[in-house]
């Protein structure tokens, strides 16, 4: 006989600590290899947390809004009925604060006295072959529209059935083929409908009470790792003025196929890229990282408060509209919470557009793992000197590169911002090829 211990699993590389959203299950109820039994905040996504056990959950350690550092138990599990009252006398007889603060290692039955049962250790891989994976909000909504698990192939990771791909299956009103369920993209008023070229939705601001102090969400509080985490490194900045007279001509004809701005300056951003693979680098202890696959990210503000960075992958090899569709889900997810962990920590080089609020010009901080970001202000008509000496109106936007100056040289991120303006004033169509 046994108890195993559920653990608070690092759902991201960055993650230190989560927070308890909700529990699925509650004490004494049965649960089932593979099945979800608590919804974890990491800090940057709401993520299911399944069990590799099959028994009951005896006793909840860290209840729903509470956090624990990743690694410290936050559940038992037992394998019996028997064994619940056991569970519960082990978690007041002070187990549980030793187990939450020691590392999560195996501890083999013959070690434990003859009183205390035996407790193993990690919630292992839930991710069996055969068996069916779903997230709760998808069997709750498979339920409501009758539509059988069975015949899905989830589009989440490791094949995990997620809600789109029961709503794909809803609204196609037949059985899907053997190719799996893309999730839907649904257009909201959450996801960024900019009035102006390159302006997603402002972020909803909530009001705070003058003399009260409010405590960091998960996501603030990752935040403010990150940036701390960037003091060390040695940076530096340059700036560039480019005219989108012809990147404005292109966006408006072709915004109602669904392209976004965004997607334009990331597509330009990730081919330009390609000329500069030391500008798509980071620094490692061991030398430089030149990465295979050039992933975009793009700072989204969240409505709640934090700051995370949906990735669109492969910008340079995708094709505009395919890439627009994926940032409009990205974005949606991103603010319910719902991006899978390489949705949001593969990015290669980073945008961050103020130009919303009207921002001219400003510096950002280098994400770590990165080489370098950049910083897009707004485009506003401007006079300037034409070439054959008279005076013109142009639009233009000025950016401002942060680079990590132990790979990154001033020539090389001078050069970058060259090939990126000429790619945008002089050759924008390319951007649809």
């Amino acid at each position: 006989m046994s108890i195993h211990e559920v653990f608070m699993p690092a759902l991201s590389s960055t993650m230190t600590e989560g927070k308890i959203v909700s529990w699925v299950k509650s004490p004494g109820d049965k649960v089932e290899k593979g099945e979800t039994v608590v919804v974890v905040e990491s800090d940057k996504a709401d993520m299911d947390v399944e069990t590799f056990y099959e028994g009951f959950l005896a006793y909840i350690i860290v209840q729903a809004g509470e956090t624990a550092p990743v690694g410290s138990a936050i559940a038992f599990i037992a394998e019996t009925e028997a064994e619940i009252e056991q569970a519960k006398s082990l978690a007041n007889s002070g187990s549980v604060a030793a187990s939450a603060t020691s590392s999560p290692e195996p501890i083999a039955a013959g070690t434990a006295s003859s009183a205390t049962p035996a407790l193993a250790s990690q919630n292992g891989s839930n991710h069996k072959e055969g068996r069916l994976v779903a997230s709760p909000r998808a069997r709750k909504l498979a339920k409501e529209l009758k539509v059988d698990l069975t015949t899905l192939e989830g589009s989440g990771p490791h094949g995990r059935i997620v809600a789109e791909d029961v709503e794909a299956l809803s609204n196609q009103g037949k059985q899907p083929t053997t190719a799996p369920v893309a999730p839907a993209a649904p257009v909201s008023t959450s996801a960024p409908a900019p009035p102006a070229p390159r302006t997603p939705a402002p972020t909803t601001v909530v009001a705070a009470v003058p003399g009260q102090v409010v405590a960091l969400t998960t996501f603030q509080n990752a935040v403010v790792r990150n940036m701390v985490a960037t003091i060390s490194v040695p940076v530096f900045r340059v700036g560039y003025t480019i005219t989108t007279d012809g990147l404005d001509k292109l966006y408006k004809q072709i915004k109602s196929k669904g392209v976004t701005m965004t997607a334009l300056l990331a597509k330009a951003v990730a081919v330009t890229l390609q000329k500069h693979p030391l500008l798509n680098a980071s620094y490692s202890d061991q030398g430089i990282v030149y990465h295979s696959d050039i992933n975009i990210s793009v700072a989204v503000a969240m409505d709640d408060g934090g700051l995370i960075t949906p990735v669109l992958q492969n910008a340079d090899a995708v094709d505009i509209y395919s890439l627009s569709r994926t940032w409009k889900s990205l974005v949606e997810r991103a603010r319910a919470k719902q991006l899978q962990p390489q949705e949001y920590n593969s990015g290669t080089f980073t945008l961050s557009n103020l130009g919303m609020f009207g921002v001219d010009k400003f510096d950002a901080i280098l994400p770590p793992g990165q080489g370098s970001i950049l910083a897009i202000g707004a485009s506003r008509p401007q006079v300037v000197a034409t070439p054959d000496g008279l005076f013109g109106v142009r639009q233009q936007m000025q950016v401002n590169i942060t680079s990590d100056h132990r790979i990154i040289y001033g020539a090389n991120a001078a050069a970058f911002l060259q090939d990126l303006a000429k790619l945008i004033e002089t050759n924008p169509q390319s951007l649809t090829m």
